[in-house]
């Protein structure tokens, strides 16, 4: 029953490692207050823009602006706790409804000195469809 136990254990971490979502760096940004970072996101024949910013840095939470394809959210991003990445899906969810290319922009650290958010954009894509283009401003 053991060895049965420790080979399905064996099996189970195998397939999930092969079968994990595989992040791709995009890069990484330094943004002031209110300086606004733009990219091009493209697949198949769609252009679609990409945008963000941070207004504010209190008491250890950043406030992001973002919009995706005219579609604009907030994010309150904290470096004390879990919350300092946020998703954005790429694709509509279509037949890939359970594998949608995406990406994550994770606050990275505060440099209080240059008063400057740092953030790692990471992408999800399994099936290598996604270009993302850094727009200069």
């Amino acid at each position: 029953m053991r060895v049965f136990l420790h080979i399905f254990v064996v099996t189970v971490v195998f397939t999930a490692t092969i079968f994990a979502n595989q992040l791709r760096d995009i890069g990484k940004v330094s943004l002031k207050k209110d300086e606004q970072k733009k990219f091009l996101v493209k697949y198949d024949s769609y252009e679609r823009p990409f945008k963000f910013r941070w207004t504010l840095y209190i008491n250890g939470g950043l406030v992001v602006f973002r919009s995706y394809d005219r579609v604009v959210g907030q994010n309150i991003l904290s470096l004390a706790d879990r919350r300092n990445t946020f998703r954005v899906e790429l694709k509509a969810r279509g037949v890939d409804h359970y594998r949608v290319p995406f990406m994550l922009v994770q606050f990275k650290e505060f440099n209080y000195e240059k008063n400057e958010a740092e953030f790692a954009l990471l992408l999800s894509d399994d099936k290598m469809q996604i270009e993302i283009e850094e727009l200069q401003k």
